[in-house]
């Protein structure tokens, strides 16, 4: 993505004081950082730099390490970079790493390295991408799917199941991408067959989405609804767009086009509240880093666990190669859009 990166300065005690919690599946150390590396270092990658979403689940992180959660190597970022990821990984490993926190955004090109991982015996625990191959202790993500399925049908009962959508595809070499598209083409097809779906791939990126969608709406002019599968690139860009053309109308009005994103950074609920866009799904940032930096340690603790619901409001699940954490994405409305739970208005209160 090449979306302009912007500083998130506040600070997030209510939020990421979650992190000293003692879950009943397993314990968090609330000891120091020296009291927390007695079980290992853990290495973490932060898989990019150019994401709202992404710099504030670098806070989160940064926050449950100062707080003695693991004990932490120099943390890396991969910059949306397989070979990068796979470089820094290495370092991890020539470091001492006893556990590693990833988030390959290429989920198909990462098994070797997970191979190999698994043959040092080192856990991985992989926060919201699951690779499609290679061992994995646990996978900290919501439920994808879930995304595109709220998605569609936030727009087919706000447009009364008839118009003109454009989708912002992300990269469908990455398995949220792919969740994303699949389960809102589905549910269009079968629940809102009156509504065309314009399909635009965009690879996370902003600036191509713009792009396209400038290009779209010069060929479809009507378009009435649009699904971004990612706020945190998409949103800046596409309102920037709308405004120059004179299309962002307010909700109620002419020509209004109906917008739901995905990810629940500030700026989106900003957006919802002044009514640039209409919705979003919350992607939880804060239990992101919460549950990466618990399964770490967890990890490093020899713990194991079963499918099924956990205490946290979440849901285990079987994969081919491990297990997954799914943790609840709620639907954000002008309804809903101040309430305190939301972790991006947990942001800068002290």
């Amino acid at each position: 993505m090449r979306l302009r990166q912007r500083s998130l300065t506040s600070t997030m005690v209510t939020a990421c004081a979650a992190l000293l919690a003692v879950t009943a599946v397993a314990g968090c150390n609330r000891g120091s950082d020296d009291k927390a590396g007695t079980s290992g270092k853990v290495g973490i990658d932060l898989p990019r730099a150019d994401s709202d979403f992404w710099n504030s689940y670098q806070q989160y992180i940064e926050k449950g390490v100062k707080d003695g959660v693991v004990s932490a190597l120099p943390r890396s970022n991969s910059q949306n970079d397989i070979t990068k990821l796979v470089a820094n990984t290495q370092t991890f490993t020539d470091q001492g790493a006893k556990a590693v926190v990833m988030a390959p955004q290429d989920t198909g090109a990462i098994a070797s390295t997970l191979e190999r991982l698994a043959d040092k015996k080192i856990p991985v625990i992989s926060v919201d991408t699951r690779p499609d191959k290679g061992d994995v202790y646990m996978v900290v993500r919501a439920d994808n799917k879930a995304y595109g399925q709220k998605a569609c049908e936030y727009l087919g009962q706000q447009l009364a199941g008839k118009g003109k959508v454009v989708e912002f595809q992300g990269a469908l070499d990455s398995i949220n991408g792919r969740d994303r598209s699949e389960a809102f083409a589905s549910c269009m097809k079968e629940k809102f067959p009156n509504i065309k779906v314009i399909e635009l791939a965009t690879d996370w990126q902003g600036d191509v989405a713009s792009s396209k969608l400038q290009a779209t709406l010069a060929s479809d002019p009507d378009i009435n609804g649009i699904y971004m599968q990612a706020g945190g690139v998409f949103l800046q860009p596409t309102l920037a767009l709308l405004e120059q053309k004179h299309l962002l109308k307010p909700p109620g009005t002419a020509g209004h086009i109906t917008i739901i994103s995905n990810d629940g950074i500030p700026e989106e609920l900003k957006a919802i509240r002044e009514g640039k866009i209409d919705a979003t799904v919350s992607q939880p940032a804060d239990l992101y880093a919460k549950y990466a930096l618990f399964y770490a340690k967890a990890a490093l603790d020899g713990k194991t666990f079963q499918p099924g619901p956990t205490d946290h409001g979440s849901n285990i699940i079987k994969i081919p190669n491990g297990l997954e954490d799914q943790l609840p994405a709620p639907l954000v409305t002008k309804s809903n859009v101040d309430d305190a739970a939301l972790w991006a208005n947990q942001l800068g209160k002290s």
